[in-house]
């Protein structure tokens, strides 16, 4: 099975994008964030055109995810559990093929000095406990998305320009880590070796161009799912189309039995 994750930056913008990608790449589930459009909204009529189903939680303006599946999606849990006041649409997760997938838009946290932080660590707490869960079930799982976590300083361009940044303040770091250690595992790193690996570019001051990026999008994957884990790539040939997504996709390949 190939899994995927790609914050697309506003689906509807980037539809022919993703369309394109899922025609060349044939995904069996594409994790999409930021779709930035409310359930009756996206493009579901396109996006079975082309031979995939959708289980979206959207949200006007901000935030939305998605998982699509040539394969029937079942068991969809829309919303990330632990804070019944939490509306924003950060979180949903499904069952695939016997695999359990997440599509995980976590919060920014900038600016550091305003609540967004705390949102930013509390709903990282919420994962952490639902992750924690899901491995007591023991059943292959990969919670993909984007982390808005920059893990080490090898995995961004500048570590001194971020270093008071939400995505890279220790704190923030200190989440990641305790979710890999509940015994997830960074896909891309164990077949990845190389620095400079990104799959974000701003928009602003040549940053894709010169290869100033961060890597922020993941896969973590359960020991059932780490097991089956046979490559992990990070496509960068859509961050280089007109009109592109600052984020590019990322995708793993599991041979599931």
């Amino acid at each position: 099975m190939k899994i995927a994750s790609w914050n697309v930056n506003s689906v509807n913008m980037r539809l022919p994008h993703v369309l394109g990608w899922l025609a060349a790449h044939k995904p069996d589930a594409l994790l999409l964030q930021e779709l930035k459009c409310t359930d009756d909204k996206f493009p579901l009529a396109e996006i079975e055109a082309a031979g995939y189903k959708a289980a979206v939680h959207g949200q006007k303006s901000w935030n939305g995810v998605a998982i699509l599946s040539p394969h029937d999606i079942t068991d969809v849990r829309r919303g990330l559990p632990g804070d019944d006041t939490d509306e924003q649409a950060r979180y949903i997760e499904a069952t695939i093929n016997g695999l359990r997938v997440a599509s995980i838009y976590l919060p920014n946290g900038n600016p550091v000095d305003s609540e967004k932080y705390p949102y930013k660590l509390r709903w990282f707490d919420r994962l952490i406990t639902h992750a924690k869960g899901l491995l007591a079930q023991d059943i292959p799982v990969v919670l993909g998305g984007d982390y808005n976590i920059i893990p080490d300083a090898r995995d961004c361009h500048d570590p001194a320009a971020w270093a008071e940044d939400a995505l890279f303040r220790l704190d923030s770091r200190r989440k990641f880590r305790s979710l890999v250690h509940l015994g997830y595992t960074d896909a891309f790193r164990v077949m990845n070796d190389e620095d400079a690996q990104y799959t974000f570019w701003d928009y602003q001051a040549g940053a894709w161009p010169r290869n100033n990026g961060i890597r922020i999008d993941h896969l973590l994957l359960s020991p059932r799912a780490a097991d089956r884990l046979k490559d992990c790539r990070i496509d960068r040939e859509p961050r280089a189309a007109e009109k592109a997504s600052d984020h590019t996709p990322i995708y793993a390949e599991l041979e599931m039995k």
